[in-house]
């Protein structure tokens, strides 16, 4: 069986950005709507054993060598016996960014025989805000446009930093920062847009994860900066809640993603509040719950660590034939939630659009309705 590789396809330009696109619920001041996408696929190894690793990610993104990357279903796990949920803030409301691709085509199509479909199952409902440009002179105020918009509803929006050097391994979803340095000065402008409210922070999917394909000396180089932009998001406001890449289910094992993690700073509390998975991929609920435990136990650090899952697509859970590209027969996952009822599983949030294409039933990061539509219906 050959395991799933995450892509995470960032469009809108050349590079692929994405930028503010929002569904709970460029430029200048405001956060511009751009296509989700999660980084691409590699090709993987087997099945996770208990220590060797079983590649990609869960974004959903073409890559250089797409037509050799699948999605597998992943191992099935025994899901553990539930444990009383932690404590969470107050606010359990996602916050629904105004502009995404979805609604602009739903703004676009008022007679489109799907529009009710698309709209009532897919447009209503919460979803992420990504930011993967580089572009320094606006980040700041984009990513505050966000977040003061999700405060004066009394929501809780997600952002999804999405600019790390040598992003997806040079597959569809490339770009971001020319280097660590320039990295870690648009982290902290990123940081200075987050105001005081709550805010979700899926930091940089597909970092960890494909961590591999870097040489050590970068790799560690990379974990470095990844810790300290954990650090320096919660100095900017206490009540962010940043999450570090763990993959998915079908991907590496739990303890050979716990090691990289520790080394990027998701143990400390100081930087992280644990992890996040199956972000622009297929699997079952259940397999990224189990999955997401054994990584929080194999990481070990205070016990308030938990887990968020991108559940926007994986309602029929992984294609039985490993196909990645906008598999025929998947559909929308469990609402957004910051209220799961289940033990150190914080969210379930939807990081990738549902009906923003990988590549293969449109372009790379478009909203493509009739994809959207075989999802929601």
């Amino acid at each position: 069986m050959v395991a799933a590789a995450s892509v995470v396809v960032a469009v809108g330009t050349a590079t692929g950005m994405l930028t503010a696109l929002g569904d709970d619920g460029g430029g200048t001041d405001e956060a511009r709507p751009q296509v989700t996408r999660s980084p691409r696929l590699q090709s993987p190894p087997v099945v996770p054993s208990p220590s060797p690793s079983a590649k990609p990610s869960a974004s959903a993104s073409p890559s250089a060598s797409a037509s050799a990357k699948k999605a597998s279903p992943g191992p099935s796990r025994k899901t553990a016996p539930e444990t009383r949920p932690r404590t969470t803030p107050a606010a359990t409301r996602l916050y629904r960014h105004p502009e995404s691709q979805v609604l602009s085509w739903v703004r676009a199509h008022p007679d489109d025989p799907r529009r009710d479909v698309i709209r009532s199952r897919i447009a209503d409902h919460p979803a992420a805000v990504w930011f993967a440009d580089h572009t320094p002179s606006t980040i700041t105020s984009r990513v505050r446009a966000v977040t003061s918009g999700g405060a004066a509803e009394g929501r809780v929006p997600v952002v999804v930093p999405y600019a790390i050097p040598d992003r997806d391994c040079g597959g569809h979803s490339e770009g971001g920062a020319p280097d660590l340095d320039a990295y870690d000065d648009w982290i902290d402008l990123f940081a200075a847009g987050l105001g005081s409210g709550e805010v979700v922070v899926v930091l940089e999917p597909d970092s960890v994860s494909q961590a591999e394909c870097l040489p050590e000396r970068e790799r560690a180089d990379r974990f470095a900066s990844l810790a300290r932009a954990g650090r320096v998001l919660k100095e900017a406001n206490p009540r962010a809640r940043v999450y570090y890449d763990a993959g998915h289910s079908g991907w590496h094992a739990p303890a050979k993603q716990a090691g990289w993690l520790r080394q990027a700073g998701a143990a400390s509390a100081a930087s992280s509040d644990g992890v996040f998975s199956n972000v622009s991929n297929f699997h079952a609920t259940a397999d990224e719950v189990a999955y997401d435990r054994a990584v929080l136990d194999a990481l070990g650090g205070p016990s308030s660590l938990g887990a968020v899952i991108d559940t926007s697509r994986n309602g029929n859970g992984a294609p039985p034939d490993g196909q990645w590209c906008d598999p025929a027969g998947r559909k929308i996952g469990r609402t957004p939630t910051l209220s799961t009822g289940l033990g150190r599983i914080d969210a379930y949030l939807w990081v990738k659009l549902p009906g923003e294409s990988d590549g293969c039933k449109g372009e790379p990061g478009t909203f493509t309705p009739s994809y959207a539509y075989d999802l929601a219906r």
